[in-house]
């Protein structure tokens, strides 16, 4: 599968959000209130049916969950040590970070097939149903308490994490939707895709990132270079076999979450930075996914 191809539309999807801000005259408002649509109706239930239908089991997966939060935790480690390194604004960093260890589902989903086969297209399912609660959950967390708000009722109120939650919680339970809800369900779901990533397009502004140029390049470098090759290492130390090693590299290798710039915009953190960062890296990995890939392959 050409990995370049599979990333166009989301860039056609950011130009015509720029055109429709600068060049139509959609203004402020109605993006305004697209994004909180987006963030209250929309990605939720698209996160809470994608954990769902996602087959976790922490019995039959334990190694492939250690995994996984193992090759977060160094994303999230990494990540932070621009604080010490770039010493940035507090809610740059807080905004930026995400983007060293979130994941665009969609792509990763997409690329699973042709990439991994079938067996790694499961396996990449199981992944991603894993990590999505535990990134929201320190997005979540790191931007509420930078901006100096209650974490806690922060962490219960952000409909992003409540419907993670919610969609482990029935997971585990064995519940499943009635065929018309899901229908609902996988509708707004294919709405928060084109939508949110249609929403970077106004907000994609390169004046002033030169000043924060650096930080830019460090998450960037963190999730499509050095991420990938933590993810190597650690599927290798847990036995994972080829087909894990290859999930786990290419879950490390996506492209940041557009979700990311959704949550930064309702929180108020730096939208502008985090829509670079966004865009940048799925441009960027349409090079270095198949790079990772062909690397890992037997």
């Amino acid at each position: 599968m050409n990995v370049a191809l599979l990333v166009l539309p989301d860039f056609l999807l950011i130009l015509i959000g720029w055109l429709l801000y600068h060049r139509f005259g959609f203004d402020r408002q109605f993006f305004s209130g697209l994004e909180k649509l987006i963030y209250y109706i929309l990605f939720p239930a698209l996160l809470f049916q994608s954990i769902l239908r996602s087959p976790i089991s922490l019995e039959t997966a334990s190694d492939l969950f250690l995994a996984t939060l193992s090759v977060i935790g160094v994303g999230v480690l990494l990540s932070g040590l621009a604080k010490f390194a770039l010493k940035p604004k507090a809610i740059d960093l807080a905004s930026t970070m995400q983007c060293g260890y979130r994941f665009n589902t969609f792509i990763g989903l997409s690329l699973a097939p042709a990439l991994v086969g079938v067996s790694g297209q499961a396996k990449m399912a199981l992944v991603l149903g894993l990590a999505i609660p535990v990134v929201n959950f320190i997005a979540v967390y790191n931007l509420a308490s930078q901006q100096g708000k209650r974490v806690g009722l922060a962490l219960l109120r952000n409909p992003l994490l409540v419907s993670t939650v919610l969609g482990l919680i029935c997971n585990f339970a064995g519940f499943t939707l009635p065929e018309t809800i899901d229908t609902l369900f996988a509708r707004l779901g294919a709405a928060a895709i084109a939508l949110g990533v249609l929403c970077i397009g106004p907000n994609l502004n390169w004046q002033g990132i030169n000043q924060k140029a650096a930080l830019v390049l460090w998450m960037v470098l963190i999730k499509l270079m050095l991420l990938p090759l933590a993810a190597w290492l650690i599927a290798i130390a847990f036995g994972l076999g080829t087909p894990g090693v290859q999930v786990m590299v290419l879950f490390a290798a996506l492209p940041c979450a557009t979700a990311s710039y959704l949550l930064t915009v309702r929180m108020g953190g730096n939208a502008q930075l985090v829509s670079v960062l966004v865009t940048v890296s799925t441009l960027l990995s349409a090079v270095t996914i198949p790079l990772w890939m062909s690397w890992v392959s037997p």
